[in-house]
């Protein structure tokens, strides 16, 4: 078939040369938008095999989508450029790539919320962060009624007060498992101590992103979007190396450089302190750690959202859960808001980062 050629680029010339010429008298904003691989910029020939085609996100009025409905039917035809337009997959059988469908609606099917109509604390902890790339990662064609680049720039990125909170709570993560690696190898669990430290590596990676206000991907992507920051330092290299180290020793050196790296980065943040990047011993013990919870401290003197400051360090709902059925699916993830009120009304909850962690490292 030649050179692959990504749905993106297939998509904007589909809507130059069939979609725009049969809306150009409908206010309408257009784009590849939603879920799936081509949408992050990551599809390659494999992608094609299901649920891949050429197409876009139409967006209109309410009044106006059964209309544009069927110009779209009559003018799409059964292949573009040598690509079908119309795909599905194991749940779905093959449809039109190019979903019309009214601006409000849309955007609460994608989000669980209509973001232009302002959004507290809580919803943003409760949107997943892949269904924030679902509207803000994909190329706009067209937005002749402004709706979708209103709701693109309020999505951009997480207030200050949202995202220093997250990056308390990822520190906090991090904190809890550092002397792990360590530990389960002193047992003679080999194989624990390296899942122990992908795990870490893993809350590195997204820690990475959040330091770079980056959104990160559902689980099969984010390798590739950490790959994709600009490092100017070692990182992938050392994430790269603790993963596949087969002994303790080249484990943790790996994860202890990694450790200080992150440090650095967030040295670098407007208004953060300049911590000491360098790993120390765990206790008496012999593990070494970056007792992260120094930067969770230093995270939470940025806050100060009521709402925020009552609640325990536990994240947002990609930081809570790790359910694929829970993060893909708007509805869901946003009855979690319930649990945050539950946790914000607890009144038992240990909110200090340091008690918390050491009671859970202690063992």
């Amino acid at each position: 078939m030649g050179r692959f050629v990504p749905a993106a680029e297939l998509s904007r010339a589909l809507y130059v040369e069939l979609l725009a010429p049969a809306l150009h008298d409908v206010p309408h904003a257009a784009g590849l938008l939603g879920p799936g691989s081509e949408v992050l910029g990551y599809d390659t020939e494999r992608s094609t095999d299901h649920d891949w085609a050429p197409g876009a996100t139409v967006l209109v009025e309410p009044e106006d989508v059964e209309l544009v409905r069927d110009r779209v039917e009559r003018i799409l035809p059964v292949t573009y450029r040598g690509r079908p337009t119309r795909a599905g997959n194991d749940a779905l059988p093959d449809r039109p790539r190019v979903f019309v469908a009214a601006v409000t609606p849309w955007l609460v099917g994608q989000l669980g919320v209509d973001p232009r109509t302002g959004l507290g604390p809580l919803d943003w902890l409760c949107l997943p962060q892949q269904l924030l790339l679902h509207v803000t990662a994909g190329d706009v064609f067209h937005d002749g009624v402004g709706a979708l680049t209103s709701a693109r720039e309020k999505l951009a990125w997480y207030p200050d007060d949202v995202w220093w909170w997250l990056m308390a709570c990822q520190w906090h993560r991090i904190s809890q498992e550092e002397p792990f690696p360590q530990r389960t190898a002193e047992v003679g669990d080999a194989t624990g101590s390296a899942v122990m430290a992908a795990r870490l590596v893993r809350d590195l990676m997204r820690t990475a992103l959040l330091l770079a206000r980056r959104y990160a991907p559902y689980a099969k992507w984010l390798g590739t979007a950490f790959a994709q920051l600009h490092h100017a330092d070692e990182l992938p290299a050392l994430c790269g190396a603790a993963v596949l180290a087969q002994d303790l020793r080249t484990r943790e050196s790996a994860l202890g450089s990694a450790y200080e790296t992150l440090a650095r980065r967030h040295a670098l943040l407007p208004g953060a302190t300049a911590l000491d990047p360098t790993v120390r011993s765990f206790h008496a013990r012999p593990a070494l750690v970056l007792d992260a919870d120094r930067f969770t401290v230093d995270c939470l003197r940025h806050v100060t959202d009521s709402t925020l400051l009552s609640l325990p360090l536990v994240g947002s709902v990609d930081q809570l859960c790790d359910s694929t059925d829970l993060l893909a699916a708007p509805a869901a993830a946003r009855r979690a808001r319930a649990l945050y009120q539950a946790l914000s009304s607890a009144t038992t909850v240990d909110t200090n980062p340091t008690s918390a962690a050491n009671r859970h490292r202690s063992a």
